[in-house]
């Protein structure tokens, strides 16, 4: 039986994308902004494009900070894409503007300091250091995916949780620079490239995450 996600439409764009992508890995795919189905399926997807400021004002008016907050007090899974991922951690500041993101974990999206010669923003494809024992990146470990942004974590704040459910965190380097690729924190799991836009290597990611739901 399929597995029922909902994309949360909360005015961010790339909606459509994200949809094919979660249909071709077998998902049953809703993209709504309604508050009880987002809570109430098997696995919600928020997707995120732009400024960080404007993607919490649009999860905001949709109630999506308190629907990803409710699903995670249940246990329910949660995936962050890009700015997604970006507006669940506490903090973001963008040309010295700073917003309140979700706060679910602790720590501040901040611009990327390549500091030689690569471009902002960082657009291409990159490999990433995976964790053992993840789940998401399950047989894809060594594969490149899709990047294109300018704002990232460049720190991991939450410090001192236990071993056996510390969370996973998945890294990469852009030129001199280093940043959060993703995480896995029980239900709540997010990346800071596109699987959507990763080819075969990002399918395989969704499937994996569709597979654990």
């Amino acid at each position: 039986m399929s597995k029922k996600v909902v994309l949360l439409d909360y005015g961010s764009g790339n909606i459509r994308s994200g949809e094919r992508a979660l249909q071709r890995v077998g998902a049953d795919v809703t993209v709504t902004a309604d508050f009880d189905e987002a809570l109430n399926a098997d696995g919600l997807l928020v997707p995120g494009v732009g400024a960080f400021e404007a993607c919490m004002t649009g999860l905001k008016r949709v109630r999506g900070d308190a629907v990803v907050d409710r699903r995670l007090t249940g246990g329910r899974p949660v995936l962050g894409i890009c700015v997604g991922m970006q507006i669940l951690f506490a903090r973001g500041i963008e040309h010295g503007v700073e917003t309140e993101g979700c706060e679910q974990w602790p720590g501040t999206v901040e611009r990327l300091q390549p500091l030689s010669q690569e471009p902002v923003p960082h657009m291409g494809w990159n490999t990433v250091d995976v964790p053992a024992g993840s789940t998401l990146f399950d047989g894809i470990e060594k594969e490149r995916f899709y990047f294109v942004h300018s704002y990232g974590v460049r720190e991991w704040e939450l410090e001192g949780a236990r071993e056996s459910v510390a969370p996973l965190v998945t890294w990469t380097t852009y030129g001199a620079d280093r940043f959060v690729a993703a995480v896995e924190n029980g239900p709540l799991s997010a990346t800071q490239f596109h699987p959507e836009k990763s080819g075969d290597a990002g399918a395989a990611l969704l499937a994996n995450w569709v597979r654990s739901l």
